[in-house]
C-alpha cells in the first residue's frame, strides 16, 4: 500500500469508494454520489505491452485537470501473451499495477479497474473453451479467483479504486441463434487456440454463474465497494434469445426483467453500454436514450441496485452520426444520462489510438470538446 493510499485510510471516517446502500443509492464518502467519468482503456495495457511506457501518467494529470473524476480501465492483458509476464512474475506484474494505482491516487482520479476484459482470455491461458466460465470447479473459475485473491487485498485501502469490474460486455456473447458465425477471435500467435467450437459458446446461465462468482469472490475480500459486470444493455431479443432461440424483439418489461437476472447478488451496481444504434429495433421500434435509461433506472431501484452507464459515446462514423452528426448525438446521450438521474457513467473512450478516426479522445485532436462537455455535465450533475 502506498504512503497516500495508508495516510487516507488513517483519515477516512468512511469506507473508500463506491458503495450501495440497502436503497440502492451510490454513496461516496457517506454522500449520494453522481459522476460521469471516461473510459481509458488500455491505461495499464500500454505499460504492459511497453514496461517504458508510462504516458498515464500524463493522461491522469490531463483527466484531473479537465475535472474528469474517475476512469474505466482494462487491469489485465487483452490476449493471453499479455499475461505472461503475471504467470511467470506476478510480483513484477503486480508492481506495474501498483503504479498505475498511485498515479490515481496522487491526481485524485478514480478507478474502475476490469480485471477480465475480453472473455475467451482466461478460458484460453489454461487450456479450455469459453463455456468454461458457466462452472465453478473450472481452472477458469479458478484463475479469476486467483487473481481477484491477488489484487482486491492489494489495493483494499487505496482511495483511487471506487469500484471492481469482471469483464467488458460478456452479456453480447448469450445465447446468440448464430452463435457460430461469433465465437471468439483466433490469433494462435497471441495466445487463443487454433480453432473455436460449439464449446465456446456462451449462454445466459453461464454468464450468470461468471458474475456472481466473481462478485463473491471480490466480497471476499473487500465488504464494501461496489461491485459491477461491465455488461452491455440487453439485446433487443435477449429474453428471446434465451427462451426461444429467436430474434423476436423483447418487451419493456422483459428487458427490465433481463437487466437483473444477468447482475446477480451480491453484484449491486448494474451495468449498460449505450450507443446511438441502442434505440434502433428495441421494443415496438419507437424509444429513446432517455426511455432506456429510465426503465433501467426503475428496474434497479426496485431491487436496491445502482446503474451505471459504463460506456456511452456516438462516434464519427456514419452509423453512429444520426441525421444531425455525432455532435448533436453525443449531446443527446449526455443531457440523457444527466436528465434520467443515471447516477455512474463513463464516455468511450481516452487516448485510445486504434480508434483515431472514430471514439478516440484526446485534448488536441476533433473530439476534445468532449472533455468539457463532460465536466460541464458532472456540474450540473452535482447542482
Amino acid at each position: 500500500m502506498s504512503m497516500l493510499a495508508a495516510a487516507a485510510v488513517t483519515h477516512a471516517s468512511e469506507p473508500p469508494g463506491l458503495q450501495v446502500n440497502e436503497q440502492g443509492v451510490l454513496v461516496k464518502d457517506g454522500q449520494a454520489y453522481r459522476g460521469i467519468g471516461v473510459n481509458y482503456f488500455n491505461a495499464f495495457l500500454r505499460r504492459l505491452r511497453d514496461p517504458a511506457d508510462t504516458s498515464y501518467r500524463e493522461g491522469f494529470a490531463t483527466l484531473a485537470e479537465k475535472g474528469i473524476p474517475f476512469v474505466r480501465f482494462a487491469a489485465c492483458g487483452f490476449w493471453p501473451v499479455e499475461w505472461q509476464l503475471y504467470l511467470d512474475d506476478p510480483d513484477a506484474y503486480l508492481t506495474l499495477l501498483d503504479d498505475v494505482v498511485e498515479t490515481a491516487e496522487r491526481t485524485g482520479v478514480g478507478l474502475i479497474p476490469s480485471l477480465f476484459w475480453f472473455n475467451a482470455c482466461v478460458p484460453d491461458i489454461v487450456g479450455e473453451p469459453r463455456s468454461a466460465w458457466g462452472d465453478p470447479s473450472s481452472k477458469t473459475s479458478a484463475f479469476m479467483r486467483q487473481y481477484v485473491e491477488r489484487v482486491v487485498p492489494r489495493y483494499i485501502d487505496s482511495p483511487a479504486i471506487w469500484a471492481w469490474e469482471l469483464g467488458n460486455e460478456y452479456d453480447l456473447a448469450m445465447d446468440l441463434p448464430n452463435a457460430a458465425e461469433q465465437r471468439p477471435y483466433v490469433h494462435p500467435h497471441l495466445g487463443t487456440p487454433e480453432e473455436r467450437t460449439e464449446e465456446d459458446d456462451m449462454t445466459t446461465e453461464m454468464v450468470v454463474t461468471a458474475s456472481r462468482e466473481f462478485a463473491q469472490a471480490v466480497r471476499q475480500h473487500d465488504p464494501h465497494r461496489a461491485i459491477t459486470t461491465g455488461h452491455s444493455l440487453p439485446r433487443p431479443a435477449a429474453h428471446h434469445m434465451h427462451t426461444e432461440g429467436t430474434w423476436t424483439r423483447d418487451t419493456r418489461e422483459q428487458f427490465q426483467q433481463r437487466l437483473i437476472l444477468t447482475h446477480p447478488s451480491p453484484i449491486d451496481l448494474v451495468s449498460v453500454h449505450v450507443y446511438p444504434f441502442d434505440p434502433q429495433g428495441r421494443f415496438d421500434g419507437e424509444t429513446t436514450y432517455e426511455e432506456i435509461l429510465s426503465l433501467a433506472m426503475a428496474a434497479c431501484q426496485r431491487e436496491g441496485k445502482a446503474l451505471f452507464v459504463g460506456e456511452f459515446s456516438a462516434a464519427d462514423v456514419e452509423t453512429h452520426e444520426g441525421p444531425l452528426g455525432p455532435r448533436h448525438e453525443n449531446r443527446v446521450l449526455l443531457d440523457a444520462i444527466v436528465s434520467s438521474g443515471v447516477p455512474l457513467a463513463a464516455i468511450w473512450v481516452f487516448d485510445l489510438e486504434q480508434q483515431a478516426d472514430t471514439f478516440n479522445i484526446t485534448p488536441s485532436n476533433e473530439r476534445a470538446y468532449l472533455l468539457d462537455w463532460v465536466a460541464e455535465a458532472n456540474k450540473r450533475m452535482q447542482r
